[in-house]
């Protein structure tokens, strides 16, 4: 029999399926919810109650429902904080919801109760064997679980009709709601049973594999007890025997060997080691040292690598985000990463990066590292003289220790590193070795791979570092060491590089530094290049950086005293914040005069001109040098005026010229010592100016060492001198044609607005730099 109900109050549940003759608390907050269960406290306290297919729906309509649910009794209504009910309902029937409407504010179902009881068409017997069997499931159930109390089980165990027993363990049983649903919705009384009774199976074989897990975990927590308990008598027992902690520490040592990647020889070495820790006594002195000796060996990476980025375009990427300019390093990296991508193994480059100080070496390499995804290590070698700090000490010395390359690599992790050899330029030798040639080894891409540290006594695979050199002056390395690297020049910044790095790196840095954002300080391009220019003379940016730190700082307290939101640095208001103008360009003079000369010079810091001043007075023939010069350029002054008393006759000078007069060579900024061959054609030229009283031009500029015979020799330095020039207003430059090639590599921003003529010797020197007679008459009257 079936019987049809309408407009029931109906409650959708969320995650909760209720089951006739279950008594179940829940809370709703809904508004529908609490309004049809109000509804059916005012009618006959029926309530329909339905489960939602998805819990996260908040407007369930009848396509989110199931098909069945339980009409229940209202038996208990607790309202609680927040708008929150809590209601206390007992399951009552089975019914399947055949419409869902809203009326009002709550929802109404129409709702078909048929007789799910189909117990009636079993007989007795078979009633009886059906209940026996699934008490007897049951009974296995409550010792399987421990969590369900036995007086519940009693309980349950002492219904006798089947369908009672059927309900009290489908309401009892921990299962998830959906089960609980499958089990309402059969419709079919066998069906209910079946599903009972594999539930329950299921459940068993779930709680017994359990266990079985909790046994195993049990039996191994008893045997680690067992072992600890054990461990702890040995402990005991080793410390009244005063060897607490050398066995445990052997035990260590095996342990690490065993999953050290090294090769069979170096396990072999430090398995002999062990065995020697482990006979000589715990408070012997050389236990310490040999202890040391292990654990130095276990921690060295003899053969384990790091996987380099293969990618170009990436590596590109980084070192164009980290640098501005230095093209020649970053193509020789790609080179090296390209060869190593195409043939999966390249012999590591040993780069020596020589240039001025602050022109970003060391960053480079670190930069270098970064792109290619190398451990990077930093070695100092400056002041370093004794080779120990190389190749390491013996190990029979007290407070033996290894190298700094042996450190390195420990420190590193890895037996692929990038390391940088800092300041190699700067290493000295004194009576305890040479250190210059302990690096030969380490340098020689055909040794390096067998290179034995004294400390540690077993050849190291140096072959797959690669090795970044940083020196300020090439001429200072040992000829053989120098041999051994691929030397790349670092030359000094222009003034257009340094002003594009400090827009794109240095402001930056220097305002995050100082606490400031792009918002709170504006600093304009015209200062940047009047900082640059004005106070700053240097070959690299390390000046640049701390004025531009300097005027953060002011910034900084002017923002925070005098609550400015925002502060702009202008040319004009450059003064406020550096204070006067530090550096000015030696322009060229206004006029051609007789006697001096604008030479071209290469400093630590960049290029600069030095004018050259002669006099010729009457006297005895005294040849005067002044102005701090070294011995190098006081043997080409002496150079020069041997030449011009050779071609004497071709100027129309006296014989007896030489025997009276005197000849004094003046350099400015005598305080400044000034030494090297290039200024020889420039003091050549400043003196036979001095003595035909020919006028030299004042736009022109020189370098060139000179010879006896009158040849132009090539020299260095070129960029820089070209630069300083260009700065100087110059507008021609006199060259050593033998220089035609280092010319080319110069940028075309430098050379831009200069004419650079290509000199062979002193006939060319003196035909562009003299004024030519027709010209003379000119000057001699603006005179």
């Amino acid at each position: 029999m079936s019987e049809l109900i309408k407009n029931m109050p109906t409650i959708a549940l969320r995650g909760m399926t209720v089951l006739p003759a279950m008594v179940v608390h829940f809370d709703i907050s809904r508004e529908k919810s609490i309004k049809a269960v109000e509804q059916s406290m005012v009618r006959d306290q029926k309530i329909f109650l339905i489960a939602q297919q998805n819990p996260e729906e908040n407007n369930p309509g009848i396509k989110d429902l199931y098909r069945i649910g339980t009409i229940a009794v209202v038996k208990q209504v607790v309202k609680l904080p927040k708008n929150i009910f809590r209601v206390l309902a007992e399951g009552i029937e089975r019914a399947e919801l055949l419409d869902l409407e809203e009326n009002g504010d709550y929802l109404e179902a129409t709702v078909e109760v048929s007789d799910g009881n189909q117990m009636e068409q079993y007989s007795p017997n078979t009633q009886e064997a059906m209940m026996r069997a699934l008490k007897d499931i049951f009974t296995v159930y409550g010792v399987e679980n421990d969590k369900i109390s036995k007086e519940l089980v009693q309980q349950i165990l002492e219904n006798t009709r089947l369908d009672k027993l059927m309900e009290q363990i489908a309401i009892n049983i921990p299962i998830y709601f959906e089960e609980k649903q499958r089990i309402l919705e059969a419709e079919d009384f066998q069906k209910r049973y079946d599903m009972i009774c594999l539930l329950l199976t299921n459940e068993i074989e779930i709680f017994r594999i359990r266990k079985n897990i909790q046994m195993k975990v049990k039996e191994r927590v008893d045997k680690n007890q067992k072992e600890y308990i054990l461990r702890e008598q040995l402990k005991v027992i080793r410390e009244e025997l005063g060897e607490d902690t050398t066995l445990s520490d052997i035990d260590q040592f095996h342990e690490k060997v065993r999953k050290l990647k090294a090769s069979p020889e170096v396990k072999e070495k430090i398995e002999k080691e062990i065995e020697r820790f482990k006979n000589v006594g715990n408070h012997s002195a050389e236990s310490a040292v040999i202890r040391g000796y292990i654990e130095t060996l276990l921690e060295m990476p003899w053969n384990k690598a790091s996987k380099d980025n293969r990618d170009i375009k990436a590596a590109r990427k980084i070192l164009e985000e980290d640098h501005y300019g230095l093209e020649k390093v970053k193509e020789r990296v790609l080179e090296f990463l390209a060869v190593r991508a195409l043939t999966e193994k390249g012999d590591s480059p040993i780069i020596c990066l020589v240039g001025p100080p602050g022109t970003g070496k060391t960053s480079i390499a670190r930069s270098i590292a970064r792109a290619l995804d190398k451990k990077y290590v930093r070695i100092s070698l400056g002041g370093v003289r004794d080779e120990a700090e190389i190749r390491g000490h013996r190990r029979t010395y007290v407070g033996a220790m290894p190298g700094r390359i042996a450190a390195g690599m420990k420190s590193a992790g890895v037996k692929n590193p990038l390391m940088l050899l800092d300041e190699i330029d700067k290493v000295s030798s004194d009576y305890k070795g040479d250190t210059a040639s302990a690096l030969l080894e380490v340098l020689d891409s055909e040794q390096n791979s067998h290179f034995e540290d004294h400390y540690i006594e077993i050849p190291m695979d140096l072959s797959e570092v690669l090795f970044i050199a940083t020196a300020n002056d090439a001429h200072t390395i040992p000829r053989p060491l120098l041999d051994r690297m691929e030397i790349i020049e670092i030359t000094s910044y222009t003034e257009n590089e340094k002003f594009h790095i400090a827009r794109e790196h240095l402001v930056k840095k220097q305002i995050e530094r100082n606490g400031l954002d792009g918002e709170k300080l504006h600093i304009s391009d015209a200062a940047l290049k009047k900082i640059i220019s004005a106070y700053t003379k240097e070959a690299g940016v390390r000046n640049l950086e701390r004025k531009l730190g300097e005027i953060c700082r002011k910034a900084a307290k002017e923002i925070l005293e005098d609550g400015k939101k925002s502060v702009k640095v202008t040319e004009s208001n450059l003064v406020h914040y550096l204070g006067k103008e530090r550096y000015s360009i030696n322009r060229l003079n206004d006029s051609d005069e007789v006697g001096i000369v604008r030479g071209l010079a290469w400093t630590s810091v960049g290029g600069d001109t030095l004018q050259i001043e002669v006099n010729v007075m009457d006297g005895k023939g005294e040849f005067v040098l002044t102005g701090q010069l070294g011995d190098v350029m006081k043997e080409s002054a002496r150079t020069g005026i041997s030449y011009i008393r050779s071609v004497r006759e071709r100027y129309q000078i006296d014989s007896e010229f030489f025997n009276q007069h005197d000849i004094h060579i003046h350099i400015p900024e005598g305080a400044v010592p000034k030494d090297g061959p290039s200024a020889g054609i420039t003091m050549a030229t400043a003196m036979l100016s001095a003595i035909t009283g020919i006028p030299v031009r004042a736009d022109v500029a020189m370098t060139g060492e000179i010879t006896l015979r009158g040849r132009v020799l090539p020299i260095g330095g070129l960029k820089e001198k070209l630069l300083a020039a260009k700065n100087a207003g110059i507008k021609t430059v006199l060259v050593p044609q033998k220089n035609k090639s280092d010319v080319e590599e110069v940028p075309g921003e430098i050379k831009k607005g200069l004419e650079i003529c290509y000199v062979e010797s002193m006939e060319d020197v003196l035909e562009r730099a003299l004024v030519q007679k027709k010209n003379k008459k000119a000057v001699e009257e603006k005179r």
